[in-house]
């Protein structure tokens, strides 16, 4: 049963600022919670309702109703787990290989996916602007589908960061060279920007090379491509060269 002490926690941690208070998050879903739960994240809290319970060999186990899942759920239909996770101490830059910056990404569900797509090609580290989604927002968490678990992430002021970094700058814009038509150093780092208003001035100053997705279609009337499909897209030209 779920103790009051327990249920004002974790309704408290669906506000940012009370994750960063008791540094913890929630996972919500069995596939997001199993993944964390075979990862180096720390359990803080495992509640689950009596129908998943036995495919969980756990002693910390917190058998809860549906009713009590439902309570504290952000799901409509919830998922049979929720967990409760201490926030790991992300604090070491990484300067080789591909690194991954955003500049202002504010949509939960575009980080979360980037998050996947870092995970699929193999990118360590997501540097983050302070102004960008927090990663522990439950729909980032959920998003991200369990890959949080295997992608380092930083927050981290962007200018200090890129200035002492030696590695050549790549940043996407929409007026760039044609990202095909380049031979892409996989020794570099990758910066995109926010989804109204792409990479701000100041980052701008820094990047080495300006490079942009070309636009097919005879109408051309798209403006521009949604932040983690333009991730996907490049990405896959910087692991394909």
């Amino acid at each position: 049963m779920l103790s009051k002490k327990q249920f004002k926690l974790i309704n408290s941690l669906k506000k940012k600022k009370y994750r960063l208070e008791y540094q913890l998050f929630l996972a919500e879903g069995i596939k997001v919670v199993e993944e964390l739960l075979q990862s180096n994240f720390k359990p803080h809290l495992i509640l689950c309702t009596s129908d998943y319970s036995n495919k969980l060999s756990r002693d910390d186990l917190l058998i809860i109703s549906d009713k009590e899942l439902k309570s504290i759920s952000e799901f409509s239909t919830p998922n049979q787990i929720l967990g409760v996770f201490k926030i790991p101490n992300t604090d070491s830059l990484k300067t080789r290989g591909l690194s991954l910056v955003l500049d202002g990404v504010n949509d939960p569900g575009n980080l979360g996916t980037i998050i996947r797509l870092c995970d699929w090609f193999g990118i360590e580290q997501l540097v983050c602007s302070p102004n960008t989604v927090e990663c522990y927002n439950p729909k980032v968490v959920q998003a991200s589908m369990g890959s949080l678990s295997r992608v380092s992430i930083i927050y981290r002021d962007l200018e200090s960061f890129l200035r002492e970094d030696t590695r050549p700058i790549y940043g996407a814009l929409l007026k760039g060279e044609n990202v095909y038509q380049k031979i892409l150093n996989k020794e570099a780092v990758l910066v995109l920007g926010n989804e109204s208003n792409g990479i701000s001035k100041e980052i701008q100053k820094l990047i080495t090379l300006k490079v942009t997705i070309p636009h097919f279609g005879e109408i051309k009337r798209t403006e521009s491509l949604n932040v983690a499909t333009a991730t996907a897209i490049l990405l896959s030209e910087f692991m394909r060269n």
